[in-house]
């Protein structure tokens, strides 16, 4: 089946439905279009029913994106992120705006196993790299958004364990999308979301670069749904949420951006900015509630960490004069990563009974159709 119409278990993404974008994207149309660039996944669904703390409902998970390919994922990358609304976390950000890279595996999950799997990363570090981290520290990334409309969220179902499964899982290629790993139990624009990813290719030098974006999408009102231009989330009123247990409106929204652009981390930060951009097409606006933080990296300039001896290092970068089409390409990722989070989810029933539908395909695409 075409990569870009279905993810690798069948279910339908935006271009599946017939629906146009702009710009090109890559062979999977998926933040894997970067070479070197993994994701895995650990998915936790258990349970139906009351909520019994520790017990469940359980619908959570964990998500791993390897920069870089495993055995070299303890070298850094150059990086740069933007707080849009920071009512949430993404740790390592004080290290990534003091020295502008970060190393080993980013970790995606939901608001309280954010601490377990930046610590699960470090361990599965410290025990897959010998003697690496004797005399050194690390700092990985790991960020959050909250699922405790639909899990157990304080009853900590999700362990090293499961994060070491998905950082070990991650593989390249066609991702999954929907309801898996940290998205497991998201939510977005009142339609059942989670985890979405996109990729854009952009010409520069006579060479073609790739910038890919992924998501953990959870934010987001449904009179705010905004479908390529078009604001219809009152046209699904009907399809309500089924709030048993009331909600004060916690949201969120991580997107990673990954190139093999060379870039320097001030051109990263200015990058991992126009994210915004892609939310805002979807009709996010930074509510309260929302944290909306995003990370971007570049796989190149693979030698940015000195040695034993001292020596001057090199580096390439696309002038900045040059970047615009490279925030195109981000913007327009991210927006697609966003919907097809939303329609590669089904419906799901959570704890007390708490239920988010799936956004209706047929629906979606007929109140497109007037517009092409």
């Amino acid at each position: 089946m075409n990569a870009h119409h279905a993810t690798p278990t069948g279910k339908r993404r935006a271009r599946g439905l017939g629906l146009r974008f702009e710009g090109r994207p890559g062979r999977w149309n998926a933040i894997t279009d970067v070479p070197g660039v993994a994701v895995g996944y650990a998915t936790l669904i258990a349970g139906q029913g009351p909520l019994v703390p520790g017990r469940g409902p359980v619908r959570t998970g964990v998500t791993a994106i390897l920069p870089r390919p495993v055995e070299e994922v303890q070298a850094p990358v150059f990086a740069g992120f933007h707080s849009f609304n920071g009512n949430g976390e993404m740790t390592g950000s004080h290290y990534i705006a003091e020295a502008g890279k970060f190393a080993l595996p980013v970790t995606i999950t939901n608001t309280h196993s954010c601490g377990l799997a930046r610590d699960a990363t470090i361990r599965w570090a410290v025990r897959r790299f010998a003697g690496r981290f004797d005399e050194d520290f690390a700092l990985p990334v790991a960020a959050e958004t909250y699922d405790g409309f639909l899990n157990d969220i304080n009853g900590f179902h999700v362990t090293e364990e499961h994060v070491f499964a998905a950082i070990d899982g991650a593989a390249a290629g066609p991702v999954e999308e929907g309801s898996v790993g940290g998205g497991t139990g998201m939510k977005c624009f009142g339609f059942k979301a989670g985890s979405g990813t996109a990729s854009r290719c952009v010409a520069y030098g006579g060479q073609d670069y790739t910038v890919g974006a992924f998501v953990q999408a959870n934010f987001g009102a449904r009179g705010d749904l905004t479908v390529l231009g078009r604001r219809i989330g009152t046209a699904f009123d009907d399809l309500a949420v089924r709030r048993v247990t009331p909600e004060r409106g916690a949201s969120s929204i991580i997107a990673v951006l990954a190139t093999d652009a060379p870039f320097l981390p001030h051109q990263l930060r200015r990058i991992a900015q126009r994210a915004t951009v892609g939310v805002a097409r979807m009709g996010g606006f930074g509510r309260h509630g929302s944290g909306d933080i995003f990370l971007a990296f570049s796989t190149a300039n693979a030698a940015i960490m000195g040695g034993a001896a001292e020596a001057l290092l090199g580096a390439r970068w696309v002038p900045d004069e040059d970047i615009d089409p490279f925030f195109e390409a981000a913007a327009q990722g991210v927006e697609e990563a966003i919907l097809n989070s939303m329609i590669a989810s089904g419906e799901m029933e959570g704890r007390d009974g708490n239920f988010i539908p799936a956004l209706p395909h047929d629906r979606l695409r007929a109140l497109l159709a007037p517009a092409g």
